[in-house]
């Protein structure tokens, strides 16, 4: 996925209205001081004067303003010298950075945790903020629900807090049918969808049976259907390893995706932030990838031609709008001779209004060039042509247009939506597709759209074998201490040819693959090997975290390390792995801010006292603590007794909840 470095992202984080914490209010609240202590020497020298002008002043009462007026001052001073001198203090968290690598008397002690009601915050998709700023966003155009990132002033650097109850996740395979309900407190689609079989609560589990809107008969016959209708062999989806990577929109709890996997086929799970509450955050704690998106105004985060299958079932998106635009956005995306599998009424149903839409949208793709490869029951699927042949051949003027020449298509980030056909390369051209070998062979052979990076085969060969050796190394480094069976989402946050997620090939995870949009956009490369990714995430949401070089490159840019330090927290499960790869020099100082995190160090390499700090590589492996705050106790406690019978025939009545407050490190309880 192309993003920006995330220091660049977490420059941009937003802050809720009711968020308790934010450091650059304290300071605000100082400056109050100071200003009532101003006002009140200008309201009681007015005062004054008044009752000299008309004769009667009071010894007294000067005496008691002039006491108050003191007492203010005294107050002011102690605040201001308080908030000025405790640099270190969790107080001065969101006003400013702390430096790195700088005087050990700048590290922070602690630091300080989020408000409980902050548990499921996400860094720019928070709708708290859009209502704070007023931004004028059109709803239509679904713009609320792409990312909109505050200044600086108004982020928060603290640590984002489990919910109440928090458990350790369900292991995979099992966490694609079950999940804790504790993790995810939101039970609404049970209800919702419950003729549907999204989701059954099942005391403290949220099972998933493996339905859907279109999936009468669970998830794994829809997709043979669909595979049938192709006439793929043994109606497996895979195509004998032809399709591979699929993007599945408005996905609900990414059933189709989760099903899809063990066909060797990996699907990107697409929907909108809270449209069904916290589908993705489902999907993402089932293990299964996905990503909080919208077909809205701004491309999405992937290069063109990255996969081989399209699909939307019941997705509830107009096709037809602004030209047809978000059509001509899958086209962008899917590959020569892919395919688009669009399950909804306007394929089926007989009513005036259904047919008319599927006139207009049939006439819309014909002049795309797709065609239809087969229609059956409630399912229409298109495929896209092989070569430029049909586009060149359109009548003059037909629309939607071709794509000016120097549009280019891989270009995504903030890159608005183009109403216009992207014409394959020559390359693809000539090879009447992408000219990809089937999965997994596809995974280790050099993709032909490696010469646009001037790269060679024997480059491509190189770093698959670094990364084959890195790796191996990683897990001979931490020994027993990270178990296969606890790692399933892992990021890569500087994937460059997506080598490190091809080294974990024969591991139960999948990757999510990260280019910083300031580097070379290899993006298009990893897709051709294969391999997917998601960004915008909820908390915890991550197994392993992997950052090569990625605190150099923060350096260099004169960004804050300890911004990205706090956001790979919210992003880490507890009991989650972070490998830091970087110089020497580097990964000492992130290790002095283990204890602040409450993260611990499980192994270190290469960092014996003679060793060149600047040039010498070292591997710091981190292992993330669990912890609640002890507000959090307190609720799952509540919970646990509401839902208990009492135990006397005459319980006492019960007491009052204490109002929610902000929860420091001495407020942290391990388990």
């Amino acid at each position: 996925m192309r993003y920006p470095t995330f220091t660049q992202a977490l420059k941009r984080r937003e802050a809720q209205s009711e968020v308790l914490f934010r450091g650059s209010e304290l300071h605000q609240l100082g400056a109050l001081w100071n200003t009532v202590e101003v006002e009140a020497m200008v309201k009681c020298d007015s005062y004054a004067v008044a009752r000299m002008a008309r004769g009667r002043a009071d010894g007294k009462r000067r005496k008691q303003l002039v006491t108050t007026v003191l007492v203010l001052a005294i107050v002011g001073a102690l605040f201001y010298l308080y908030s000025t001198k405790s640099g270190s203090s969790s107080f001065e968290y969101g006003s400013k950075s702390l430096k790195f690598g700088g005087d050990d008397s700048d590290i922070p002690k602690t630091i300080p945790v989020c408000d409980d009601r902050l548990s499921e915050l996400i860094p720019c998709l928070d709708r708290n903020f859009i209502y704070q700023t007023r931004l004028k966003l059109d709803l239509t155009l679904m713009e609320h629900y792409e990312r909109h990132c505050p200044m600086p002033e108004r982020r928060y650097n603290c640590l984002i807090p489990p919910p109440p109850g928090y458990k350790i996740p369900i292991k995979w395979p099992k966490s694609r049918d079950q999940v804790w309900r504790a993790n995810i407190p939101h039970t609404h689609l049970a209800t919702e969808k419950s003729d549907q079989k999204w989701m059954v609560v099942k005391g403290e589990k949220i099972a998933f049976p493996g339905g859907g809107t279109h999936f009468h008969y669970g998830a794994d016959k829809y997709i043979a259907s669909i595979a049938g209708m192709l006439n793929f062999p043994d109606n497996n989806i895979n195509n004998e390893g032809k399709l591979r990577n699929v993007l599945d929109v408005g996905c609900g709890v990414a059933s189709f995706g989760g099903y899809l996997l063990s066909s060797n086929v990996i699907a990107m799970s697409l929907a909108p932030n809270d449209v069904h509450e916290n589908q993705i955050q489902f999907a993402l704690e089932r293990g299964i990838p996905a990503y909080l998106g919208v077909l809205g105004t701004l491309r999405l985060p992937y290069p063109s031609r990255s996969f081989e299958l399209a699909h939307c079932s019941r997705c509830r998106i107009d096709w037809l709008q602004r030209d047809g635009i978000l059509l001509l956005e899958l086209d962008r995306l899917l590959r020569p001779g892919g395919y688009f599998a669009y399950s909804s009424p306007e394929a089926y149903a007989k009513d005036e209004e259904d047919l008319r839409i599927w006139k207009e949208m049939n006439d819309l793709v014909g002049r795309m060039c797709w065609k239809i490869a087969v229609k059956r029951n409630q399912t229409v699927i298109w495929v896209k042509p092989l070569t430029n042949d049909c586009y060149l051949n359109r009548e003059p003027d037909t629309h939607p247009p071709l794509c000016r020449p120097d549009d280019d298509p891989d270009a995504v980030w903030g890159v608005t939506m183009k109403a216009c056909i992207t014409r394959y390369s020559d390359q693809m051209h000539r090879a009447k597709g992408s000219d990809l070998v089937p999965w997994p062979a596809r995974l280790t052979t050099p993709p032909p759209r490696l010469a646009d990076f001037n790269y060679s085969t024997e480059m491509f060969e190189k770093d698959n074998e670094y990364w084959q050796n890195e790796v191996a190394n990683y897990w001979k480094m931490v020994g027993n201490k990270m178990k296969p069976e606890t790692i399933r989402n892992v990021m890569d946050m500087k994937a460059n040819l997506g080598s490190f997620a091809a080294a974990l090939k024969d591991k139960d995870v999948w990757v999510m693959n990260v280019v910083p949009e300031n580097g070379p956009n290899t993006l298009k490369i990893i897709y051709d090997r294969g391999l997917c990714e998601a960004f915008s995430t909820y908390p915890r949401t991550y197994d392993l975290l992997h950052a090569w070089t990625i605190f150099s490159d923060v350096i260099e840019k004169e960004c804050s390390p300890e911004d990205l330090l706090i956001e790979m927290d919210r992003i880490l499960r507890p009991k989650g792995f972070i490998i830091v790869h970087d110089k020497r020099s580097v990964v000492l100082s992130i290790k002095k801010f283990l204890p602040a995190l409450h993260w611990v160090a499980v192994a270190l390499s290469n960092v014996e006292q003679d060793s060149d700090q600047d040039k010498d590589d070292a591997v710091l492996i981190i292992q993330k603590k669990i912890w609640l705050t002890s507000e959090s106790i307190r609720s799952a406690d509540q919970v646990q007794d509401s839902a208990s019978p009492p135990t006397s025939p005459n319980p006492k009545p019960p007491q009052k909840t204490r109002q929610k407050k902000n929860c420091f490190y001495s407020d942290v309880l391990y388990h």
